[in-house]
């Protein structure tokens, strides 16, 4: 199964092009599910999560509705309490596998962290913590997309995160391939002008897929889907909407919404 949805919903600026004016904020991840069945949690990189809180995401999602919860920050970029955040973590999502909603845990490693002796090392000793639960990783520097680190992802029951981004020379390639269950893919957008060069954070995401882009992925995604029998679609290129504007053309193309 392919399941597509964005990169979070709680955004500001989809009131117009996707949430109706006027919708309270509290009624947005009940209206986002009547769309999608798949979502990643993205605030939960800036503050660990509490189990009170994804419980009560869990209680506002139909049945079938999957989340991603992407890692604390402080497991990814500072690892200053990686074992007590990685604790804290797994305590966080049993609400969610409860209810079975957790699609996985996703690591999104910044272009900083390269594919050193050290670093694999850290990503081993992580892993321990997150065995239990389907575990993406994403790295952003290019010194990671080798087959030896996808065998290496493959022994410790990691999934790798394909990515579509601007090509500059130190990113990651689109390379498509699964390492363990589910298969998972995030659209970042080609905004090659805005990528380094802006003075806001969501400039760079601020890019709309063509149906001729998006189409290349077809049958890319139809290869993860046999490959690893799940695979799950985040569109990052949040900026007014353009998420899910892409995720629905995305599904057409597939041929399914896949809302039941």
């Amino acid at each position: 199964m392919i399941t597509i949805g964005t990169a979070g919903y709680a955004y500001e600026d989809w009131v117009g092009p996707f949430y109706p004016p006027g919708m309270d904020k509290k009624q947005w991840l009940e209206f986002y599910g009547k769309q999608f069945s798949f979502t990643e949690v993205n605030s939960s990189f800036y503050r660990m999560p509490s189990p009170y809180m994804l419980a009560k995401m869990a209680e506002k999602t139909p049945v079938g509705f999957k989340f991603a919860v992407k890692a604390y920050r402080g497991i990814t970029h500072e690892r200053h309490n990686s074992a007590e955040d990685c604790r804290k973590l797994v305590e966080a999502v049993k609400p969610l596998v409860d209810a079975d909603k957790l699609a996985c845990i996703l690591l999104q490693f910044p272009a900083s962290y390269h594919n050193t002796r050290e670093n694999r090392s850290y990503l081993a000793d992580i892993s321990r913590y997150f065995q239990v639960h389907p575990t993406t990783v994403e790295f952003r520097h290019k010194s990671w997309a080798q087959p030896a680190v996808f065998s290496y992802l493959e022994s410790l029951n990691l999934g790798y995160v394909c990515v579509d981004e601007p090509q500059f020379e130190n990113l990651m390639p689109p390379v498509v391939v699964a390492t363990a269950a589910p298969a998972y893919v995030r659209f970042h957008g080609r905004n090659y002008e805005k990528w380094w060069n802006h003075k806001e954070a969501y400039e760079r995401y601020n890019y709309l897929y063509t149906a001729e882009e998006l189409a290349e992925w077809v049958p890319k995604l139809r290869e993860l889907e046999k490959a690893a029998g799940q695979v799950y679609v985040a569109m990052n290129n949040h900026y007014q909407g353009k998420a899910a504007i892409n995720a629905k053309m995305l599904q057409e193309l597939l041929g399914s919404s896949q809302i039941d």
